[in-house]
């Protein structure tokens, strides 16, 4: 089994490498008004398929750039960028117009040979970097910008590794074995590797965002060593009950194996449904992560079992059960064992002592932590959100400095129509119109196609891209572009890559509360399918809001409002990536889902045996806390290594799902639900009769799995029992 697994993933590598494809930059949606207009004005004005970057020039305090010992310096420096090998053409500050009025600053295009979507080679930049020196000799300053010096961020870092080890500490300890610790991340590890070797393969035929990889890769990881970790762990109990090998393996897939494939199942439901929202980013950012995800439970339930089964009798945790409590699940502590209450049980006995206390003072806690969440603001990312020491960044603000904040951001309004006279008239009117708007820092002159079917007038706003003004008056200027569209019978639309990335901005906000309610629907059902009973799944999706509300409001005050940004290397405050919070909604669902089952699940098996509710959740903190524990922390090691990558895309979805998980784990899970729990006493596990007979059987623990009629043994062949 071993080495069929092994070649299966080998030749998967294989192959996915081998047609490997090049990852998207793209937030468009298809149909978009500003999307819609913006192909028909590259139809008009084509632009050359080619990587660009922008060079700012700065003089001193006092001088400007025009001054004659400046002027030389910087003609020279622009011809010498032009001589440089794989440079198409460098534009003139001066003809073009991108000299600042106070006269400090001029802006150079720079057009490189190389493709849109290919990166230009770093010796081609370093050379153009070389030919801006003398002109910094001279006195000015000389920054590189633009798309071809943007930073790239690699999938798989030192932050991340760190993470991973961090993680590694965790399984240790909780198992007191480096064998038992590395086989989940081994198989985490070897799931990560085959999903992003099938996700470069795919990206040659489909469209693959080139943020889906990180995020795969975050998620792949963190749940991929969560179920291993729950499989071992019951694999680890039952061999110090004295069970056979093999017929624990089989025991733990049948049983640990069951709740992994229903948890994983939730999850991929939760990141299969971003595709919902229609943003073809969003859509395989979702799927990439839902591959992770299922990659993961395949290799736990395929993989897993067969190193276990050569890992043999040296799993047995080799203290014994008083040290590690888990491997005496579902047996109470003897009275007089001199072994130490788990830190769990302890911590659940002092909320069952004052539920009500317990319930008031976590609510509000949760509630103060989600306030924030009221203030939450989203774009799409851009220069402006990387680190200050990228020089894309300091070309970003020197701009903004000089030209304005909207400077990095300008739209377009673009006028169509078949009558080129139609097309001249229209557009006139809309350059007039434009003047007498609020917002506005400028307007350009009106430029016509060759073709004289189109004219397209920019327009530079008073704020920044990313900004609430900026959107709303991207939405007056379509209020009052329809009169003059329907007077002149043209086409009229406002468009440019700010225009796009509001749209998407706008439909992801749009998609985040009917999103909310499919979630919140699908976790109730899916819980009260699981356990049949009505109260734990109304529980459970109220804890989960909450600790969504919890992490969107944390995320508000660390990357709106600054705090503790810079300990966590935020570059700077500002809205954060408009796919945030779907995402976290999305991950987040599955993830609590996961520790409600992990938990109880366990409490709930130890109902139907005894009917006793504060035992039973005495029980299940027992059995479950420890293993609910370890897979929070190992979560957030993992998402906080990702916090740490300096992608502004992902580094807002690391924090939020490691502030999550942190809340969802102890405070809800681990705090609220026993706190309910014992509030409800028996009145919390009951099913009116009617659902019961409608809802489907499904069974989460493997609770159908039967033992093979002993009776046909000898007593020494016969295994010991395991658990209640």
């Amino acid at each position: 089994m071993l080495v069929g697994w092994l070649l299966a993933l080998g030749a998967s590598i294989g192959l996915g490498f081998s047609f490997a494809g090049s990852f998207q930059d793209s937030g468009s949606i298809p149909g978009s008004p500003a999307q819609v207009a913006l192909t028909k004005m590259d139809r008009h004005f084509p632009s050359p398929d080619v990587q660009s970057a922008d060079v700012v020039f700065q003089a001193p305090p006092g001088r400007k750039v025009t001054d004659p010992g400046l002027r030389g310096p910087l003609d020279s420096a622009l011809a010498s960028m032009g001589d440089v090998r794989g440079v198409a053409e460098v534009g003139d500050p001066f003809r073009d117009g991108t000299v600042s009025r106070d006269g400090r600053t001029a802006v150079a295009q720079v057009a490189f040979t190389t493709k849109k979507d290919d990166d230009v080679p770093a010796g081609t930049l370093d050379a153009v970097r070389a030919a801006g020196e003398q002109a910094e000799r001279a006195g000015l300053k000389a920054v590189h910008g633009g798309d071809a010096y943007a930073p790239s961020t690699s999938p798989f870092g030192p932050p991340e590794l760190v993470g991973l080890g961090v993680a590694l500490v965790i399984l240790v300890i909780t198992f007191g074995s480096l064998l038992a610790a590395g086989l989940p991340l081994l198989t985490a590890i070897l799931g990560v590797v085959g999903t992003m070797a099938a996700m470069t393969g795919l990206a040659t035929v489909f469209g693959v965002s080139d943020s889906a990889p990180t995020l795969a890769i975050m998620l792949g990881l963190a749940v991929g060593i969560d179920y291993a970790l729950l499989i071992v762990s019951r694999h680890r109990a039952q061999l110090a009950t004295g069970m056979p090998v093999e017929e624990s393996v089989a025991r733990a897939n049948a049983t640990a194996g069951s709740a992994v494939v229903f948890a994983g199942a939730t999850v991929v439901i939760a990141l299969a449904g971003l595709a919902v929202a229609g943003v073809p980013m969003l859509t395989s950012m979702g799927l990439a992560s839902a591959g992770a995800v299922a990659a993961a439970v395949v290799l736990a339930l395929g993989l897993l079992p067969a190193l276990l089964g050569l890992a043999g009798r040296r799993l047995v945790p080799g203290t014994g059960a008083r040290r590690h409590p888990w491997a005496r699940r579902g047996t109470a502590r003897p009275a007089g064992d001199g072994g130490r209450t788990p830190m769990g049980v302890r911590w659940t006995e002092g909320v069952l002592r004052r539920p009500v206390r317990t319930l008031v003072v976590a609510t509000v806690a949760l509630v103060a932590l989600a306030l924030p969440a009221l203030g939450l603001q989203l774009a799409v990312t851009d220069e402006g959100n990387s680190p200050t020491t990228a020089s894309s960044r300091q070309a970003y603000d020197m701009i903004g400095d000089a030209f304005g904040p909207g400077a990095n951001g300008p739209l377009v309004v673009l006028v169509e129509d078949d009558d080129p006279a139609a097309v001249e008239k229209t557009a006139a009117a809309v350059e007039d119109a434009l003047r007498d708007v609020r917002g506005i820092a400028d307007v350009s002159g009106i430029d016509v196609a060759d073709d004289g079917a189109a004219a397209r007038i920019q327009v530079v706003p008073d704020t920044g891209p990313r900004t609430r003004a900026t959107s709303d008056l991207v939405t007056h200027l379509r209020t009052e572009m329809k009169p003059l569209a329907a007077s002149g019978g043209s086409y009229v639309a406002v468009t440019g890559l700010t225009a796009v990335s509001i749209d998407v901005s706008d439909k992801l906000s749009g998609a985040l509360v009917p999103f909310a309610i499919v979630v919140v629907g699908l976790s109730v059902l899916l819980l009260m399918i699981a356990f049949r009973f009505v109260a734990v799944p109304v529980k459970a999706t109220i804890g989960f809001l909450l600790s969504v509300g919890a992490a969107f409001g944390a995320t508000v005050a660390v990357f709106q409002w600054g705090w503790l940004a810079g300990l966590l290397g935020v570059a700077g405050a500002g809205p954060v990536a408009s796919f945030m919070p779907i995402i976290v909604m999305a991950v987040l669902f599955g993830l609590a889902m996961d520790y409600e089952v992990f938990l109880v699940s366990a409490m709930r098996e130890d109902y139907v045996r005894h009917r006793d509710a504060r035992r039973a959740v005495l029980t299940g903190a027992r059995n479950a806390a420890r293993v609910v524990t370890s897979a929070a922390l190992i979560m957030i090691s993992v998402f906080v290594g990702f916090l740490f990558s300096h992608d502004a895309d992902i580094m807002p979805i690391a924090f939020a799902l490691a502030f999550g998980v942190m809340v969802d784990a102890f405070l809800v899970r681990m705090t609220l639900v026993p706190a309910v729990l014992a509030l409800l006493g028996d009145r919390a596990w009951w099913l009116p009769r009617r659902l019961d007979r409608f809802l489907p059987h499904l069974d989460v623990e493997g609770e159908s799995f039967h033992v093979p009629d002993d009776t046909s043994r000898s007593p020494a062949e016969r295994p010991a029992p395991v658990g209640p």
